[in-house]
Parts: C-alpha cells; sequence; structure tokens
C-alpha cells in the first residue's frame, strides 16, 4: 500500500467514524461492522412490526407507575389489570422485572417489564434479529406528547428502539398516531416534528428507514369515520402531509398513510369525502387498517381478494405502494370487558392466511400488528403460556405453542413476500401434538 492509498483510507475512516457517532444518541458507540444489517433504503421486500413501547413500571424512572398494564397506573392486581396476553419474562434479569400482586399457577410471583428500561428493548430487538424480522414502526401517539412527563417517555423509548436498531441491525421509521389530534392542532405534529430533528438527526441514523430515496414517515388515522375521539379534519391532513413532503428544512420525506379499510370506496370504516382520495394521491404507500375487520381464515382470504386485489390496483395506476396489515388475532377483554379471546388465533393458521394472501395478492411488503401490544390481545413477541390466576383473572395464551412461535412465522413471512420461500396454505411451523386448537 503506498503512503497516498493508506492516508485515504484513514481519511476515510476518521469521516465514517463521525458520520456514524453523529448519527448515534448519547452514550451510544457505533456497531460492529461485521453485524448483518438488514437494508435501510426501502420498505419494498419487508415485513415491518409495530412497536408500541409505551409500557410503564412503577420504579422505573419515568415516573408513570404500571402504564397501560393497569387502568389507573397502579400495581397490577385481581379486577385492575388491562391486558389480555402475560409476557414470558424467562429470559428477564430480576433488574428488568417488576412486581404485581398477581401469581402464576404454579404459585410464583406474576412480573412485568418496562419499555423504559434500554436492555429490554434491546432484548426486543435480538429477538428480531434472531428470527429475522426487519424492523419497526415505532408508535408515537399524538395525545401523549402534552405533558413534560409523557413526552420524556416518548423520547426516551425513541432512544431505546434507535440503540436496538443499530445494536442488531434492525431499521426503523417512526409512526404518528394523530386520531386524537383535535381539529385545528396540525401544529402539535410539525412542531414535534420539528423539534425531533434538532435534537435527534433521526433521519440522518444510518438504520432509520428510506424510500423511494428519502427518509419514510408513516402517519396513521387518516380518512376513518369514528366519534369516538377527537380526529384531525381534512384540511388538517393536508397542511400535515404538504409540510412533511415540501418543508426546505424539516420536510423531503416519504409519506406512509394508515388509512381505513373501505378508503376505496369511501364507505363503512371511512369518511365519504373525496378529498380522501386526494390526500392518498399524495402519499407514497398508504396502509389500509385491517384489525378487527375479520375473524376467521376463510374471511381474511376473502377479504384479500375483493378490496385488497383492487385497492392495490388503484395504487399502482397512480404509483403508490401498498402495505396491507396482518395481525395474528385480537382479544380486549381485561380493557373493555368483552368477550375474551374474540378472535381465536388457531394456532397461527389466522395469522399465516393474512401472509400468504398478501404474497397471493401481489404485495411486496407488510406491516404486522403489532409486536408488544398485549392490551387488545395482538404481540407476536414471547407470551407466557401460564399466565397469572385468580379470581375474576383471565388471559390468553399462545394454546400450548412455544413463545417465539409468532416471531418466527414473522420471520417467515418476511422470506414469503420476499419471494425466497414459496407461498403455503397452512403455517411452515410443525405444531407439538399436546397443543390445544
Amino acid at each position: 500500500m503506498t503512503i497516498t492509498t493508506l492516508l485515504r483510507s484513514l481519511c476515510f475512516g476518521t469521516f465514517l467514524a463521525a458520520f456514524l457517532t453523529g448519527c448515534l444518541g448519547p452514550n451510544e458507540t457505533s456497531p460492529e461492522a461485521s453485524r448483518p444489517r438488514v437494508d435501510s433504503t426501502t420498505l419494498n421486500g419487508k415485513v415491518m412490526v409495530g412497536y408500541q413501547g409505551w409500557f410503564n413500571a412503577e420504579g422505573d424512572g419515568a415516573g408513570r407507575g404500571y402504564n397501560h398494564w393497569t387502568s389507573r397506573r397502579d400495581q397490577p392486581a385481581p379486577g385492575n389489570v388491562r391486558v389480555d396476553l402475560w409476557p414470558d419474562l424467562s429470559e428477564f434479569p430480576a433488574s428488568e422485572r417488576y412486581p404485581t400482586r398477581l401469581k402464576h399457577p404454579d404459585g410464583t410471583p406474576a412480573e412485568v417489564f418496562s419499555s423504559h428500561r434500554r436492555p429490554t428493548v434491546l432484548r426486543h430487538f435480538a429477538w428480531m434479529e434472531e428470527h429475522g424480522i426487519d424492523g419497526v414502526f415505532l408508535q408515537r401517539f399524538i395525545s401523549s406528547l402534552s405533558s413534560g412527563n409523557s413526552l420524556a417517555a416518548n423520547n426516551a423509548v425513541l432512544e431505546n428502539v434507535r440503540a436496538g436498531a443499530r445494536q442488531h441491525g434492525r431499521v426503523y421509521a417512526l409512526m404518528y398516531d394523530l386520531s386524537s389530534l383535535k381539529p385545528g392542532r396540525a401544529d402539535v405534529l410539525i412542531e414535534d416534528w420539528k423539534q425531533l430533528l434538532r435534537s435527534t438527526r433521526l433521519t440522518r441514523d444510518p438504520n432509520y428507514l428510506h424510500h423511494r430515496g428519502k427518509p419514510l414517515i408513516a402517519l396513521w388515522g387518516c380518512g376513518f369515520l369514528s366519534t369516538d375521539k377527537p380526529r384531525p379534519t381534512l384540511e388538517d391532513w393536508r397542511r400535515i402531509i404538504t409540510f412533511l413532503k415540501e418543508d426546505k428544512t424539516s420536510g423531503g420525506l416519504a409519506i406512509m398513510l394508515g388509512v381505513p379499510s373501505h378508503w376505496r370506496s369511501l364507505t363503512r370504516d371511512s369518511l365519504a369525502d373525496p378529498m380522501l382520495h386526494e390526500l392518498i394521491a399524495l402519499a407514497d404507500v398508504i396502509s389500509p387498517w385491517t384489525p378487527g375487520r375479520y375473524r376467521t381464515p376463510e374471511a381474511a382470504t376473502l377479504h384479500a381478494n375483493t378490496l385488497w386485489q383492487p385497492d392495490l390496483a388503484w395504487c399502482q395506476q397512480r404509483q403508490i405502494d401498498y402495505l396491507p396489515v396482518a395481525f395474528p388475532g385480537f382479544s380486549w377483554h381485561n380493557m373493555k370487558g368483552e368477550e375474551l379471546n374474540a378472535i381465536p388465533r388457531l394456532q397461527g393458521r389466522f395469522f399465516w392466511s393474512q401472509i400468504a394472501a398478501a404474497k397471493r395478492i401481489g404485495a411486496s411488503m407488510l406491516y404486522v400488528a403489532m409486536f408488544d401490544e398485549v392490551d387488545e390481545g395482538t404481540a407476536i413477541f414471547k407470551v407466557t403460556n401460564t399466565p397469572p390466576v385468580g379470581e375474576g383473572v383471565q388471559f390468553v395464551t399462545y394454546e400450548g405453542l412455544p413463545s417465539d412461535h409468532y416471531l418466527r412465522l414473522t420471520g417467515l413471512a418476511g422470506k414469503i413476500i420476499r419471494g425466497e420461500l414459496p407461498v403455503t396454505d397452512a403455517p411452515p411451523l410443525p405444531v407439538p401434538a399436546t397443543t390445544k386448537p
């Protein structure tokens, strides 16, 4: 090697180290170069999972009590729990476990985790890497940005996710949920995004997901027909989308819009306003919401053929990418008092029917809802088959299947979407004979 070549190599190495250091959060080091990393330049060929990251526990440093484990943030006990799946903490050290007043069938204390703890989030990303899951859409709920306490917790989880993505070679993008944004308050999101860019340089992170040559941002809740909470007007949506696409300092983004299932016909769960189609035409990707829209594998297949297929054709004509949503099951008995296990998982058959249907209609990407959503029973991460017991205590389980069963299915979904495996009608994982349908 000549002196000139050596100097050039050293200069490039110094530049690269400085660049990566500038993109990292505080007190973080650059990732090992040898670790396999997911391509962050495109959403195509990827299966992304939703990451709520909203769980807290007393003593975790966030000051939010048992947020999302119970309705009033007090310690979980019989009668106050609001989740329908119980996490499997068998891999967690004592430092990441938080006590409850519940017990497992063998009498051992039931414990929970906190998303505020970085080691816990890093473990979640290690599971993603182990099972070949590409990355996450980190949820950022607009309603939780109004107070310093909840805003600080959101920002802490964001930094945890960034660290997890770097350490385990995954990708991530921010997903704003605007479903509780009051009309006329578009500035809430715009100012939050400006502040994030100033304080984190988020979109310069090598693991931040890009699409069509631009950083990707997801905006969920556009055009839903609902009176259960305040929602932004379509004019508010136009202002937000225009800003994020065109602003010279904070814009230049690719936009993913989360929309109703019946957005194309402007019926049922959709506003009957043609302006919704104008907004969708501004997006780079749209993702119709499907949890709760069907309840059996047969209904999921029918939904794909009657809605997804013509949806995709509509989008292809307008050069918009199409991101279907698959979910493994549904239950919010403890949160809403409704039927336990309302949409059964059927040992993964329900989930797999949607994965197969997405591939068969020609989808090149997939969104799985959710990674850690135990509130509504849609989680795919590790949960226990021996949840707490007691009077008035009821939980859904994975039907005796291994706790990583849905992590494995989600990793296989990526191979199906990319064409690395042939699509099959049944999940390509063995089901132990001892499990119950």
